[in-house]
């Protein structure tokens, strides 16, 4: 086979180039019947409806329900923008912000709720969700810290892991309050989280 053939093979093969604009209309599909209908009774075959998109697109670019529908709330995550604030607790409280935005909007816990609802039935459901927003999520302040770890600005025996915990945990504490983070709330809790581990 010529060079010439085989370029033409290839591009047989590949088929045609995927469209964002057809990937944004599935994925915000998805997160509607998620929210209206939860994971368990929502169908990829609504889906696929509701977005003007065959089935076999679908599964072409997702390899099964619970991948199209982690896929879709990790659109949820608003853009990480690089935090640099000039401190570590100003970078913590910026990244605590940024968390509150993206669980704030329009059925944000709701949406964590049907992933959690289902850790018995679909447990892959819940594990792509911990890669694809938990662990990344997690990570960011995690970095944060080593970083405030390595200058000097926390106690030597300072747990780096609890302080994540914390961090996130005080967010969906409070949100489950009242539905809503107050102004502030994320200064406040980075600031007593300093109290016990800075210098």
């Amino acid at each position: 086979m010529d060079n010439a053939t085989a370029v033409q093979v290839a591009k047989k093969s590949a088929g045609r180039p995927r469209s964002p604009a057809v990937e944004r209309r599935i994925l915000q599909a998805t997160l509607r019947h998620l929210a209206a209908e939860g994971y368990s009774r929502m169908s990829v075959d609504a889906v696929a409806a509701s977005a003007g998109a065959s089935k076999p697109t679908l599964y072409r670019r997702w390899e099964s329900k619970a991948d199209l529908a982690t896929a879709a709330l990790g659109t949820m995550r608003l853009a990480e923008l690089p935090i640099d604030t000039g401190s570590a607790k100003g970078d913590l409280e910026a990244a605590l912000d940024n968390f509150c935005d993206s669980l704030l909007r329009p059925n944000g816990m709701a949406l964590i709720g049907t992933v959690l609802a289902e850790e018995a039935h679909t447990p892959d459901l819940l594990r792509l969700f911990r890669e694809r927003l938990v662990a990344p999520r997690r990570q960011i302040l995690r970095d944060i810290l080593e970083q405030a770890a390595k200058a000097g600005e926390l106690r030597r025996n300072a747990n780096l892991e609890a302080s994540v915990n914390m961090l996130i945990g005080a967010i969906y504490a409070r949100y489950l309050v009242s539905s809503r983070i107050p102004g502030g709330f994320t200064r406040e809790v980075v600031d007593t989280l300093w109290a016990g581990i800075g210098r």
